[in-house]
């Protein structure tokens, strides 16, 4: 059964291949000569949010991050290496943080249960929580909590990719960049922006903005 399924995927690839080609001749040879992405994806690690796919994007189109439950996190070097690849090399002019409902990582972080050496990433998490108890204990229904916080989560995201050296630097270089903040639902396919945008460092709390 295993071997079946592994051997499913070189043909599921062997027959993307095709189909590509036979739309296309010189599909590869044209993706092979480099990339230029207008977009950085900071999504979640679960398997069930493909941000290629859920947005319409062809190979190319979109330079993809993604860890448990959508975190910026300044320690980071993965995203921060990342982050700075895609606004200095690529010059990417759109970030979006996606976060989604129905995230194992924010339903972890509602509990204490012990998981493992996760425990120290979804810490950060429960920072988020922390920062909205008043709000987030206000909400009798357990459901519509878990929702709210999953969205409060990728808000505290955005906020912290604004903060970044790299992001605020861009600024100050006068090149385009906007972030923004999604979520997603599974049940539905459909994304929802979540109206926090930045487009330069005025948008920042005076403390945050740095002097280049």
């Amino acid at each position: 059964m295993e071997k079946a399924f592994y051997k499913s995927l070189i043909d599921n690839n062997r027959a993307w291949v095709e189909r590509r080609l036979s739309q296309d001749s010189e599909y590869f040879t044209k993706l092979a000569h480099g990339q230029q992405p207008p977009l950085l994806w900071i999504g979640c690690a679960d398997s069930r949010v493909p941000a290629n796919e859920l947005i319409g994007a062809q190979p190319g189109e979109v330079f993809v991050h993604r860890n448990i439950a959508n975190m910026v996190i300044h320690t980071d070097m993965n995203l921060l290496s990342v982050l700075d690849y895609a606004v200095n090399t690529l010059k990417v002019r759109h970030i979006i943080v996606c976060g989604h409902y129905g995230c194992g990582g924010i339903r972890t972080a509602m509990g204490n249960q012990h998981v493992g050496i996760i425990d120290n990433w979804i810490l950060h998490i429960k920072d988020v929580y922390r920062f909205h108890k008043t709000e987030l204990d206000n909400i009798q229904d357990f459901d519509k909590r878990f929702d709210r916080f999953a969205e409060l989560n990728v808000i505290e995201q955005v906020y912290d990719l604004a903060k970044t050296s790299i992001v605020q630097n861009a600024w100050e270089s006068k090149q385009e960049l906007h972030i923004h903040g999604w979520i997603y639902n599974i049940g539905s396919g459909l994304v929802q922006d979540l109206n926090v945008n930045f487009h330069d460092n005025n948008d920042l709390d005076e403390v945050y903005q740095l002097n280049f």
